[in-house]
């Protein structure tokens, strides 16, 4: 890979480029946060004209390797203010990296209000106008542009997105056409939007496999890597037969499964929302128990679930979002939860942060606790652009003061994820340092808190779990540069040689000589870009804190958060 497109959205033109010294190695995350580091005015608008977008796919994506497929979208977030990097699935990451192209820029911002679509192909971009696309959802877009450009990979925005919604996602078309992955965190859907982009398609038609330095010794690695994926009882097992959902009855059992916007671990209908039950569902009803969300995945966690007259109802239903719109919101119907999710995928929001802000104003009265028809005609307003609609979609932080609601779980204003940091410190120190924001997948320490995955750390006590979070952070920056799957890392820290493995992927298609060292480097350097981008534009390290709310007592295991703002300050400090 390495060309460069930069598009001018006020100008609607073109380049290309090669990327600068500085840039040449990096691929995902690590290459997304350089360049908002050094091209964004940290102390911008988000959603002016001088932020900007970036896509880039990962450093492996295009070369076969198993669970290769994702591509990083990053900006100036308008939900946090901060940085931001997203990654998702889908077949964009694989047909860009096939096409040579390093890197997707979007910058400037258009003075009127015409909508575009980008269509990208193996030596042209086209910029048309998408007026008749204007105001559809996130489905009949991708349909529409399946019918009139074939199986390409498409990233769109819904309604939300249109809106300028700040909790609003990208959505990917899958393998099969459906809008079910997503740049869900950050509030990314709204940069798109500011920018009138309606879609950007993604056409590899004529592209080729990416090349291999040594392609001998990549088909031996990559041979060893997926059989270390498929043999790990987590990543081999347990995902493929129940998705990421598997969690549910494990981490209600663990007492850190957050109920009623985090007042309690445990969930007493928590069976009738879990991966079992889901698993159960899906067969009766003749879905798809499990799929992979991009070509090259061998985990295929991802699923199709059908209503009760077995027609489609939605797809990669997961565990974050059936716990925020079931558990944290008390809704124990699965048919409800899955039409919050495909409503969610439709007008282009982050499910994390429609459930968590749905807990809001349930906590404000709006609608009442567990109940699953009035918070589907609650989402249902974002997608009318109602006045009620236009706070719901601004996400929990925004909906908290707008209803004068003091126990809003959040952190840089967005939304916890579905572990209570309580009950899993290792997480909790995660949520708070994180440059993204509260993060479950920055650094996922329920591996050692709860699954003893690359060893075993007391979730309930400080112990090392600032070492803990530290450590997952810089490696899952690393696998995000990389542009593979975080359930990677099951098998990563469990396999004795797991790290080495991904530097012989890396070192077979470069021809390089990197060492576990050097992917150490790797993602520290990506969190240094991240914190300092954060620092200009006005962070401090009392921005890296939990809400007052986790001061409480936490049943079951009756414990209190308790870290001082100089015990988390150790966490990212690499000086």
């Amino acid at each position: 890979m390495s060309k460069i497109i930069r598009i001018n959205t006020k100008e609607r033109t073109f380049n290309y480029s090669e990327p600068d010294e500085e840039f040449a190695g990096l691929g995902g995350r690590a290459f997304t946060s350089r360049m908002i580091l050094k091209e964004v005015p940290a102390t911008c608008h988000p959603l002016g004209k001088h932020n900007k977008l970036v896509f880039a796919p990962g450093l492996l994506a295009g070369t076969g390797a198993a669970n290769s497929g994702r591509l990083s979208a990053g900006a100036k977030s308008p939900l946090t203010e901060g940085i931001k990097e997203s990654n998702a699935g889908g077949l964009a990451a694989q047909k860009i990296a096939r096409m040579g192209i390093k890197a997707i820029v979007l910058e400037d911002k258009p003075e009127d209000d015409k909508w575009f679509n980008i269509v990208i192909k193996k030596d042209s971009v086209e910029i048309i106008p998408a007026g008749d696309l204007k105001g559809k959802g996130t489905n009949e877009t991708i349909s529409k542009l399946w019918e009139k450009y074939g199986k390409t990979g498409v990233i769109c925005v819904g309604q939300a997105g249109e809106q300028l919604m700040i909790s609003a996602s990208m959505q990917l078309a899958d393998p099969n056409g459906r809008p079910g992955r997503a740049f869900g965190r950050g509030g990314l859907g709204a940069v798109l939007g500011s920018k009138n982009i309606k879609a950007i398609i993604i056409d590899d038609a004529g592209s080729k496999r990416v090349d291999i330095a040594d392609k001998d010794a990549f088909t031996a690695a990559n041979k060893i890597w997926s059989k270390a994926l498929t043999d790990h009882p987590v990543s081999g097992e347990g995902l493929p037969a129940f998705g990421t959902a598997v969690l549910v009855n494990i981490i209600n059992e663990a007492g850190a499964f957050p109920t009623k916007n985090f007042r309690e671990g445990r969930f007493e209908h928590a069976h009738d929302i879990s991966g079992e039950k889901l698993s159960e569902t899906i067969t009766e009803r003749k879905g798809v128990v499990s799929e992979g969300c991009h070509p090259g995945c061998v985990i295929k966690c991802s699923q199709v679930y059908n209503d009760k007259d077995g027609n489609y109802l939605t797809s990669g239903f997961e565990y974050e979002t059936i716990w925020a719109f079931g558990a944290n919101t008390m809704i124990k119907d699965l048919d409800d939860i899955a039409v919050l999710d495909k409503l969610s995928d439709e007008y282009g929001l982050d499910t994390i942060e429609m459930g968590v802000t749905i807990g809001i104003a349930m906590e404000a009265g709006v609608v009442p606790w567990g109940d699953g028809k009035k918070a589907i005609e609650l989402l249902e307003e974002v997608g009318k652009g109602s006045a009620l609609g236009k706070i719901i979609g601004n996400g929990a932080a925004f909906t908290g003061k707008a209803y004068g609601i003091d126990r809003v779980p959040v952190v840089k204003r967005q939304s916890l994820p579905a572990y209570d940091p309580r009950a899993t410190k290792g997480v909790g120190v995660t949520y708070a340092t994180s440059p993204q924001g509260a993060d479950h997948t920055a650094g996922y320490a329920v591996a050692p808190n709860i699954l003893s995955v690359g060893g075993s750390e007391d979730p309930l006590k400080k112990g090392n779990n600032v070492e803990v979070s530290r450590n997952l952070q810089i490696a899952t920056a690393a696998i995000d540069a990389a542009g593979l799957c975080l359930f990677v890392a099951f098998p990563v820290l469990d396999h004795e040689n797991g790290v080495q493995l991904i530097v012989d992927l890396l070192n077979a298609q470069l021809g390089a000589s990197l060492t576990t060292d050097d992917v150490v480097a790797l993602g520290t350097q990506i969190l240094k870009d991240e914190i300092e981008f954060n620092k200009l534009a006005g962070f401090t390290k009392k921005d890296d804190k939990l809400p007052e709310m986790f001061d409480d007592s936490f049943e079951p295991h009756n414990v209190k958060w308790g870290y001082t703002e100089q015990e988390l300050s150790k966490t990212l400090d690499f000086k």
